[in-house]
């Protein structure tokens, strides 16, 4: 009988401590990385805008929560979260094996393809080849996947330069510091080509399987409630609205 008494009340202990741990979220806390060109940056009144901004909102306002965006830099996004100083990173993070160790993904939202950008001059250059590249200053921003296919693939020849912000590279490329440089087409799209002596130099590469809010791994409640909510706006019309706002093409997952 003391057996039965005992496991009923283990029993009840369990279900009391799962329901603590489902928080009642009026306020999410999101992480983001500016600028970063179209995702998210600033507008000329001091603002956070772009498309992860606006899709961040329509999400927020599903789940009915209040979204309050940090700025955070890109190379202390994770610790950050996991210091919890945010709830989420709603941020052009890009899926894979050595991030799901450490955060909890939703489900992904995009994804976009990688290239390499150069002065106009350098669109004959194969940039597949080690030969061509070697000795040539490239940049990327630190901690991305453009960073860690670059440093695997290319490291060994060329001299890879890392950079805190996706801006303080266009400007070092555009400076004359930086032979090329390997980043989001979207982001390079909306910076680097404006300047009529740049463009993209290559095919887009797809890298990663694909882009998703990122959580601390004890947090599957505020998963889930990410996954409901963006399944609706998708299926709702707003994100192809949203995304309309900002590309010329698909980039929905």
């Amino acid at each position: 009988m003391k057996k039965i008494v005992a496991a009923a009340l283990a029993c009840g202990l369990a279900v009391t401590s799962s329901i603590a741990m489902a928080k009642d979220y009026k306020e999410v806390r999101l992480a983001v990385d500016v600028p970063y060109e179209p995702f998210e940056y600033k507008a000329p009144d001091g603002s956070l805008t772009g498309f992860e901004i606006d899709l961040g909102n329509a999400v927020c306002a599903e789940m009915k929560v209040k979204c309050e965006w940090v700025v955070q830099a890109w190379d202390g996004i994770i610790p950050g979260l996991l210091a919890r100083k945010y709830d989420a990173i709603f941020s052009s993070m890009s899926i894979n094996e050595d991030r799901k160790k450490k955060v909890l993904f939703s489900d992904p939202y995009y994804n976009t393809p990688s290239s390499w950008f150069g002065p106009n001059e350098s669109k004959s250059m194969d940039v597949s080849s080690k030969d061509v590249l070697k000795g040539k200053s490239v940049g990327v921003q630190r901690g991305t996947i453009q960073d860690k296919y670059i440093t695997k693939t290319f490291g060994s020849v060329v001299d890879v330069k890392r950079y805190t912000t996706a801006d303080d590279l266009v400007i070092d490329l555009k400076g004359g510091r930086l032979d090329l440089v390997f980043l989001d087409y979207p982001v390079g799209e909306s910076t680097i080509m404006k300047d009529d002596k740049f463009d993209s130099i290559s095919d887009t590469i797809q890298l990663g399987d694909g882009v998703a809010v990122a959580l601390r791994k004890r947090d599957k409640d505020l998963a889930a409630k990410f996954n409901a909510a963006l399944a609706k706006v998708k299926a709702n019309g707003t994100y192809d609205k949203i995304m309309k706002k900002y590309f010329s093409y698909n980039i929905k997952m």
